[in-house]
């Protein structure tokens, strides 16, 4: 369950509450979603255990980004990270468990 982006930027946690978010769902397929449903429940667990951080591949309005950090909850919709800060779901590309910084 990858996203077909290449590049990434790198971003700190502290900026997520800038970052607009489109309404439309990137991934296409159900069984991608299903995956990445699947990881986000595996890294919360981890994150809530463990304080086990993971990279998490998503895009905002201006494009691909990754950040590496420890989700503390998820929702239907959303994924909650520390200081309230929150991904929608839709926007996620992929869940990395097992990435070093």
């Amino acid at each position: 369950m990858e996203g077909k982006v290449n590049t990434y930027q790198r971003i700190e946690k502290e900026i997520l509450d800038s970052l607009k978010f489109p309404l439309q769902e990137i991934l296409s397929s159900k069984e991608d979603m299903d995956l990445r449903k699947q990881a986000l429940h595996r890294a919360t667990s981890l994150g809530n255990l463990q304080k086990h951080k993971v990279l998490i591949r998503f895009a905002d309005a201006e494009g691909p980004k990754e950040v590496y950090t420890t989700i503390w909850a998820i929702t239907d919709n959303k994924v909650l990270l520390k200081a309230g800060r929150l991904i929608p779901v839709h926007r996620i590309y992929s869940v990395e468990i097992g990435y070093a910084s």
